[in-house]
C-alpha cells in the first residue's frame, strides 16, 4: 500500500463552502522516523515490528519511508488547507471494530487534537461505502467514531470530542485580548477558558452584526495568547432559541489566523451552555471567509461533567498527487 493524499471539504453548509482539510492515509507498516528525519526499523504504527513474511516484506509492497515531522508541517499548505489529519490503520479492537490513529498537523506543529480533522479523517474511512463504525486513537484517548450518507452524496460523520474543562479566564485576559480582537468595551457576557486539548477562550458577543465586524490584529493576538497560554480566541454570537449561533475562531498562534470551522471550540461551546435539559446546537462558522461551514453538537450535564457528541457533513475530493 502506498500513502494517499485527498483533500476533504470538512463541515460544509448543505454541501457548500467548509474546510479544506488534506487527509493523508498512512501505510499498514513504515519505518519510524524521528523529527530530524532519522529513519530506522520497519513498525507498524500500534507500534509493534511487522512479522517475517507479511505484505509489508513482500517485494511487490515495498515498506514506505515514514514522514518526518517537518515534512508533515508541510503538508496543509501544499494541499492548500489549513490543517492536516495523518490516518494509520490499526489491528482490529476487541469487537473486529475497524481501528485507526489519527495525528493532527498545521505548519506551525502537531496538535494533541482537531475536531474538523476527525470529522475529514472519519468522512474519508467512510468514502468508499458511505458507512464507518470504528475506533480512533489520538495522542492521549480512544474514541467510538460513525459516518452515515447525507443526501446530496455527502458523508455525516460524528464522535464525542471527550471531556471538556471550563474554567474563568485569567484577570488579564479582557485587557490583553479585547484591544487585539478591535473590541473597546466589555464582552456581552463573562468568557470561559475552554479545553479538549489545549486551552482556547470562548468569548461572548452581542450579535451577529459585531461578530462580523470583528478585525484583530493577528500579531498582537498572538503575543496576547501566547501570554495567557491560549490555543485562540472563539468568538460567538447565540444561540438563539432555536439553538442556532455563529462564531469566529482565531488561532494565530497555531499558524491559523482565522479558522474556517473549528469542531473543538464548539463542543467546548456546547459543554458551556449544556444544563439538564438536553442541547442540541447548529453553529455557523467560516462566512468572513467566503467558505460557509456548520458544525452540529449534543450536549446535556451528567455525573462526570458534561457529555458531549460533535457532528458536521464532509465532501471528499479525489486523490491528490501525493508529493509527499
Amino acid at each position: 500500500m502506498t500513502r494517499s493524499l485527498t483533500l476533504v471539504r470538512a463541515c460544509t453548509r448543505a454541501g457548500e463552502g467548509g474546510s479544506p482539510t488534506a487527509v493523508v492515509i498512512e501505510p499498514a507498516a513504515v519505518e519510524e522516523a524521528s523529527a530530524d528525519g532519522d529513519r530506522g526499523r520497519s513498525r507498524s504504527p500500534g507500534g509493534t515490528t511487522p512479522r517475517e513474511g507479511a505484505p509489508g516484506d513482500d517485494a511487490r509492497h515495498p515498506r514506505v519511508p515514514p514522514l518526518t515531522d517537518a515534512e508533515r508541517r508541510r503538508i496543509p499548505l501544499r494541499a492548500g488547507a489549513s490543517h492536516a489529519v495523518f490516518v494509520s490503520p490499526l489491528p482490529p479492537d476487541a469487537t473486529g471494530a475497524p481501528a485507526h490513529a489519527l495525528r493532527f498537523f498545521t505548519t506551525e506543529g502537531e496538535l494533541p487534537a482537531c475536531g474538523h480533522g476527525t470529522i475529514a479523517a472519519i468522512a474519508r474511512l467512510a468514502h468508499r461505502t458511505g458507512t464507518f463504525d470504528g475506533v480512533l486513537r489520538t495522542t492521549d484517548r480512544v474514541f467510538a467514531a460513525r459516518a452515515r450518507p447525507a443526501p446530496g452524496g455527502l458523508i455525516h460523520a460524528e464522535f464525542a470530542p471527550g471531556p471538556v474543562e471550563l474554567r474563568p479566564p485569567d484577570p488579564a485576559a479582557y485587557g490583553l485580548l479585547l484591544p487585539a480582537l478591535g473590541l473597546g468595551g466589555r464582552p456581552a457576557g463573562p468568557a470561559r477558558v475552554a479545553s479538549v486539548g489545549r486551552p482556547r477562550l470562548l468569548l461572548p458577543l452581542r450579535g451577529r452584526a459585531e461578530l462580523a465586524s470583528l478585525a484583530p490584529d493577528f500579531r498582537r493576538l498572538r503575543a496576547a495568547c501566547d501570554a495567557l497560554g491560549l490555543l485562540g480566541v472563539y468568538a460567538y454570537a447565540g444561540p438563539d432559541r432555536d439553538g442556532r449561533a455563529a462564531a469566529r475562531m482565531f488561532a494565530p498562534s497555531i499558524g491559523v489566523d482565522e479558522d474556517i470551522a473549528n469542531a473543538n471550540s464548539t463542543a467546548c461551546l456546547a459543554a458551556h451552555l449544556a444544563g439538564p435539559v438536553p442541547l442540541s446546537l447548529t453553529v455557523d462558522m467560516g462566512d468572513s471567509l467566503g467558505h460557509p461551514a456548520t458544525l452540529t453538537a449534543t450536549a446535556r450535564t451528567g455525573p462526570g461533567g458534561p457529555r458531549v457528541r460533535l457532528g458536521g457533513t464532509a465532501v471528499v475530493g479525489p486523490p491528490l498527487p501525493p508529493r509527499l
